[in-house]
């Protein structure tokens, strides 16, 4: 019998051997062919396309397994916000490109709000060269007609949609089924965080008054920014743009022309007429060149001549801030990234540093390692941070000691507070599953809440723990941000703001995105144009860490799959409950609704 378990062990062994090898060979060869893939020709007379099946992502992926679906088999193409404003920038100065095709039909799209500001301005920059900007799609979303706003024209299926209703920032509150579960969250913030909310959906079943207002305040600010460029573009008045979302004026295709949110309903091959409006000329077939984004940006890679040339770094914060070592994506692990800031900070090639901060924090204490590092690395080059779409709670944190901070106008950022929550589970344990806890201990708060209830002398622990942290905090930001303790104080409590309204008080320098940062880091070294840029990315190295990426990215596809528009509140649940320790930490952000 044993000879038999052996036995089939080792097949079963062999077999799962053979498929990650092949697995393995193959996504090595699927990576090589997109390699010659990319070696595409740019025929004089061709548009630039930005089709949003190409996902913009804030950070270039850091593994071969990202873009890959497990659920369908199928692999989505990315594009980090910097290689695609470089390839527009690079676009206005090529002859053989003519104008931009904006085709928003992708169901990639861009990941956040900010990646969307960014990706805009630089189509607007595109503009100044005098080529053509033309967008087109089937249905808007406010997001997506947005960034087609900017474009010469705007042109719309004529059987299609388009919403414009304003934002809309939705919470889940669990209160109630850990409740039904018999479990308890005990929170420890300061009486003065009243405004950190990350603990409210386990402690409440709606929100708190200061939540709500800091979201509303949020969400007004985040239009305005919106309904402000539109404005600009289609040249209709703000107040007319609130009027049609607020009485859902514009809902037909008809509706978006006579309102002037578009220029004409065509079916997308009459858009061939536009384009040779522009004086392009079709193939024999009567067809253009078109050139995506993302295989143009392919072109548009750094010389060998110039790999000698003084270096601005981009170092990459992206995800949620975790304790220790590791490369898993959409994580900030503290000590990793405190390895790559000084790896940077000694490599003498490299005058100054942007740091691209895209988080909503994490552990207090992971943050505060990399927020040492910054400090060491500022004392001998230049930093500058650049925000995402977040840099909130512990990304603001690791953003302070930077000589500057530069943020895009829907930026979130601030949540200067911190929290802890403690999950009390033996009750339910007993009731719904009928296991109870027994132990003995040394001393009378050893593993203390382990299997009873926090002592008044356990919690008053845990809350000076809480208070320390939030004093130090608020402390760094005040000699970072060189502000008086009582303005920071004024300012902090858990709060988020916008980066326009960050602006005002004084916890951002200016607004602008990456390529703005770069250029600042570059004047504060005084490199002038003599320059390269490096980024700096952390990839998995090693057998172990890619079947560890492939067993997460499988793990991930089928909970996608069961879980569908529900993922992105496992995924906030899942981080908030597995986080430890003191926490800064802001989990939520508006999406485009």
């Amino acid at each position: 019998m044993n000879f038999i378990k052996t036995f089939l062990a080792g097949v079963l062994a062999f077999v799962v051997g053979c498929f990650l090898v092949c697995y393995i060979g193959m996504m090595m060869l699927v990576s090589l062919a997109g390699s010659f893939e990319q070696a595409v020709t740019v025929p004089e007379g061709s548009i630039l396309e930005i089709n949003l099946d190409e996902t913009v992502t804030d950070s270039p992926a850091n593994n071969p397994l990202a873009g890959f679906d497990f659920a369908t088999m199928t692999s989505r193409s990315s594009l980090s916000i910097l290689k695609a404003m470089g390839a527009i920038e690079a676009a206005a100065e090529d002859s053989r490109i003519r104008g931009i095709y904006l085709r928003l039909n992708g169901g990639g799209g861009v990941t956040g709000s900010a990646l969307m500001e960014e990706l805009r301005g630089a189509i607007a920059d595109f503009k100044q060269s005098g080529k053509f900007v033309v967008a087109y799609n089937e249905v808007y979303s406010q997001g997506g007609y947005y960034l087609a706003s900017v474009a010469d024209s705007v042109y719309l299926h004529p059987e299609g949609g388009m919403d414009w209703s304003g934002l809309s920032f939705n919470l889940m509150f669990y209160k109630g089924l850990l409740d039904k579960l018999d479990l308890r969250a005990e929170v420890f913030r300061p009486t003065v965080c009243k405004y950190k909310s990350a603990v409210e959906p386990y402690i409440l079943d709606r929100m708190s008054d200061a939540n709500r207002q800091q979201m509303q305040e949020l969400v007004n600010s985040l239009w305005g920014t919106i309904v402000g460029a539109v404005s600009e573009a289609r040249n209709i008045p703000v107040e007319e743009l609130n009027r049609i979302a607020d009485n859902l004026e514009v809902t037909l295709p008809e509706d978006a022309l006579e309102k002037g949110l578009v220029d004409g309903l065509l079916y997308e091959d009459q858009m061939k007429e536009v384009f040779a409006s522009y004086g392009l000329e079709a193939d024999e077939e009567g067809d253009y060149n078109f050139v995506t984004l993302g295989k143009y940006a392919a072109q548009t890679g750094l010389s060998a001549a110039r790999l000698s040339q003084p270096a601005v770094a981009v170092v990459y914060a992206d995800g949620a801030i975790v304790d220790g070592q590791g490369s898993e994506m959409d994580k900030i692990y503290g000590n990793t990234l405190a390895a790559t800031l000084a790896d940077v900070r000694r490599d003498e090639k490299v005058k100054s540093v942007v740091l691209r901060v895209n988080s909503p924090g994490g552990s207090a204490l992971a943050s505060d390692i990399i927020w040492r590092e910054l400090e060491l690395l500022r004392a001998e080059k230049p930093v500058i941070v650049s925000m995402g779409s977040y840099a909130a709670s512990g990304g603001y944190y690791i953003s302070c000691p930077a000589d500057a901070i530069v943020a895009d106008r829907m930026t979130l950022t601030g949540s200067i507070g911190v929290y802890g929550m403690y999950l009390y589970t033996p009750d339910a344990l007993k009731n719904k599953l009928g296991i109870t806890l027994d132990g003995v201990k040394s001393n009378r708060s050893a593993g203390m809440g382990s299997i009873s209830p926090l002592t008044a002398t356990e919690r008053a622990a845990i809350m000076r723990g809480v208070d320390k942290v939030y004093a130090t905090f608020t402390g760094n930001v005040s000699k970072g941000r060189n502000l008086p303790i009582e303005q920071v104080l004024e300012i902090a409590g858990g709060r988020v703001w916008s980066g326009e309204d960050a602006l005002n008080i004084g916890l951002v320098d200016g607004i602008g995105g990456l390529r703005e940062a770069i250029a600042l880091a570059a004047d504060k070294a005084e490199l002038g144009a003599d320059f390269r840029v490096k980024e700096v990315l952390e990839t998995p190295t090693g057998l172990a860490a890619l079947l560890a990426e492939l067993n997460m990215s499988v793990r991930e596809g089928a909970l996608r799959s069961e879980l569908g528009d529900l993922m992105k509140e496992y995924r906030r649940v899942q981080e908030v409950t597995s986080l430890q320790g003191v926490l800064m930490y802001c989990p939520w952000q508006p999406e485009w609704e």
